[in-house]
This record gives C-alpha cells, structure tokens and sequence, in this order.
C-alpha cells in the first residue's frame, strides 16, 4: 500500500499507547485523523487539544460526520477491540482498507531505516532512550512509543522520516510485521501464555523475529538469551558492557566497553539494574547506526525516563512515593532491586493491582514470591482489561500464597487511608491497569500529611 495516496486515517481505538502516537504520526504528516475510543483520557484529550476529532459511542451514525470514504481512507484498528465492534464490522463490510496497528508500523518502518527493540520486558524505555540519543544526535527520526517520554511529554519523537525507531510488540505476534535494519532482544521471559499457549511458542516467535532482520541487518542480543547475535550485559564478558558501576547522587556512573573501546564515567539517571541494561542496548544500537559517542553520552545524562516507568511523585528525605507499570514477576524483582539499592534499610510498600485473569493465574506463584519480598503490600482486585473471569482465580488467592505475613487486601477507595496509616518509608503503586488512575490522588493526600 502506498500511504502518500492516503488522505483520511480513521483509528478504532485511538486512546491506546500505540495507536495514538500512530495518530500523531499520521496527523503530523497532513493526514485527516480522527477516531473513536470507548473513553475520555488524558490521551485522547490531548489528541483533541491538536484537532484531531475523537468520539465515544460504537455507532456507525457518527461516521457520517468524518466524510471518509473508501478510495483515500485507511482505517486502522487495535486487537483489543472485539470483532464485533459495529465500526469495524462497518468497515470491514464496506470496501474499506482495513489495517492492524502493527502491519501499519510494518509498512512505515519497511521503507526507513529502522531500528526495533524486542524483549518480554524493557521495551518502552529502550525505545525512549534509543529515541532521545537519536534525536540529540540529530538523526532525521520518528520513534513511536510505548508509553509517555518525561523529555517531550509524548509518545512520538519526530525529528525526520528517514529512520524510525519502534517497540517490536510480541504480543499477539505483532513484532513480525517489521523489518528491522538493527534490533535487539532484551528478555524473553514467559508471558502472554493467553496467546502463545506455552512458552516454546513464545520462544519460537522471538527466533522468527530474528530471521525479519534486512539482509546486512544486526542483532543485539541479552547475554544468556538462546538467539545467537551480538551480546550486551551488565559486568561480564558481553560485546557490549557496563563495567566500574558507582552510584553518585542518586545517579549511576560508569564505563562501557564496546568491540573497539571503552567510554568512560557516563551518567544515568534511572535507578535500577534493569534501566542500566536498557541503557547499554539503547548506547550499543546508536553506536552500530553511527551516531558520535559524545553525543550518545550527552543524551543519556540528560534521559529523564518514560512516565509510569520508576516515576518519582514525592522525593524527600522522610518520604519517597514511586509509581510503577511491573505487571510481570520479573519486573517487579527488578523494581524491588531498584528500590532496595536506591532506598537501603527504608521501609517499603508496595501496592499492586494484577493485571489479567490468565496472567494472575499463570505465574501466581513467581508473583507471591516477588511481592514477598517487600515490607508490607497491598493488594487491588484483578485488573480485567480484555478477559472475563476465571473461576478461583482473584487476589485473595494469590494473597493467600504470599509468604509475608504483613500483607492485605483492599479496595481503591481504601488506598489512601491505609497508605496513610503505613509507617512506610518508600511508597510504591505497582501495576498496569487503572491503578495508574490513583496516582495523583495518593500524592495529593501524602502531600497535604507532609
């Protein structure tokens, strides 16, 4: 498909992280956007606050307002929404180009140059960091987002059209409609097994997505992966490696050897081992696409992270308030190792709200044994988003196989009166569902009790 012949992008699902920095892209390229989602947000109202019209019904009779029509119109849509969607069915019935939001990043990113991050965790910040270090350097770039970047207040860094920078989202096998110039795998922990079924298969999809790479194309891999490519990792024998690791100010300082150097006393902001990692990635795949080391330097002493990714709400002395998307096992072990060398000998609790029936379900024991280890914790009723319940499954159960006894279940209007009533020194909100929601209200009533 050519896009240039494009007029009109309608987008089933506009709100979403993804679907939305599409929307931007498309908007700041003189496209007519508009859209429908089945909610107001804080997305959606800044998508409105460009021109961009968004409406909340599922009724084919709002469509008559957009003039769209089949010849010059692209409708774009997110698997979250339900076949039966009347929009979709209306589309789909009418002669409509009807796209997945991946095979339109897989149509942009087939004629740049693109570089792709994979990885069942880390995503989203690589990706950001990867975006800023290429914007910095000046590369004529658009990076698309996974989530809201605290440097540009945005999930779309647009700087050119000549190289994209992408999330390869394995969900739903999405990642396979890109091919990547560079990429990299930054984890492949089990996960979505709603999909994929067992973790051979999701195994087998990250090998697939090393074989969509351009011919001359390069691979990162994490050191200990099982998908042969170049390595990075942190304090080893990788291609790529952090090395000397102090922490000054709340900051990490450190070198990294590449194949042919070693750049020393970098800087970064992120706390956490796993935010150091992404870090590396993001420095080695500028370091492959050319950019200058003392540019890629610069860009990652000034990286201010992704929104909900280790989001600081209250820092003081008496009182630390984090907010956090860890919506895995792994990625709560790693804000817990984040917190613990950040915050050593403070009081910690963590309120968690699970996301998805299956996920629950699926590594209930690997959650019981990462929420354990914090100091007190506090769980929210699962978080649906696109399942219907499983029989057993809820958070009372997985309370029950958690092994700290200094543990509870509540409900959100409960949140800020046992919040206030924790002699905690370091509040965390954990999770990936509408827990996000509460954040201001938990800073707002701490606040006030500062």
């Amino acid at each position: 498909m050519n896009l240039d012949s494009i007029k009109n992008v309608y987008f089933i699902g506009i709100g979403g992280i993804g679907m939305s920095a599409l929307a931007r892209y498309f908007h700041a390229n003189g496209k007519r956007v508009s859209g429908y989602d089945k909610t107001s947000s804080e997305i959606t109202e800044a998508l409105v606050d460009l021109g961009i019209p968004i409406h909340f019904e599922d009724t084919v009779a709002n469509l008559e307002d957009y003039l769209l029509n089949s010849t010059n119109t692209l409708v774009v849509y997110t698997p979250a929404v339900p076949k039966s969607h009347k929009e979709l069915v209306y589309f789909n019935n009418s002669g409509y180009r009807v796209l997945k939001r991946s095979q339109i990043l897989g149509l942009i990113t087939e004629n740049t140059f693109c570089l792709a991050v994979a990885g069942t965790h880390g995503k989203t910040t690589t990706t950001s960091i990867l975006g800023h270090i290429m914007k910095v350097c000046d590369v004529p770039v658009t990076a698309f987002l996974g989530g809201i970047s605290e440097n540009y207040n945005s999930n779309l860094i647009l700087n050119g059209t000549e190289v994209t920078v992408v999330e390869a989202d394995e969900f739903d096998r999405s990642f396979l409609t890109l091919s990547p110039n560079i990429a990299c795998i930054t984890s492949m922990d089990a996960d979505h097994l709603d999909i994929y079924g067992d973790a051979s298969e999701l195994e087998k999809s990250f090998h697939d997505f090393a074989h969509k790479l351009k011919e001359g194309g390069i691979l990162f891999v994490k050191n200990g992966l099982p998908i042969s490519g170049l390595t990075y990792g942190i304090e080893d024998d990788s291609d790529y490696s952090v090395q000397n690791i102090k922490i000054e100010n709340g900051a990490y300082i450190f070198d990294v050897k590449t194949p042919k150097t070693i750049l020393e006393n970098l800087e970064f902001n992120l706390p956490g081992r796993h935010n150091l990692s992404n870090a590396l990635i993001a420095l080695a795949m500028a370091v492959e696409y050319g950019c200058p080391h003392q540019q890629i330097i610069q860009a990652l002493a000034s990286y201010k992270g992704v929104k909900r990714r280790f989001s600081y709400h209250i820092k003081q002395d008496d009182l630390v308030y984090i907010d956090d998307y860890a919506h895995h096992p792994q990625e709560i072990n790693a804000v817990h190792q984040a917190v613990r060398e950040m915050y050593p000998g403070k009081q910690v609790l963590a309120i968690f709200q699970p996301h998805l029936f299956s996920r629950t379900r699926d590594f209930a024991d690997d959650f019981a044994e990462s929420l354990s280890q914090f100091d007190e914790v506090m769980l929210l009723d699962i978080y649906p988003a696109r399942e219907v319940p499983i029989e057993g499954v809820t958070s009372s159960w997985l309370l029950e196989k958690m092994t700290n006894e200094n543990k509870l279940l509540i409900s959100k209007s409960d949140i800020i009166n046992k919040v206030k009533a924790s002699q905690a020194d370091v509040i965390l909100t954990i999770g990936a569902g509408d827990i996000g929601e509460q954040v201001k209200h938990i800073k707002q009533a701490l606040s006030h009790e500062n």
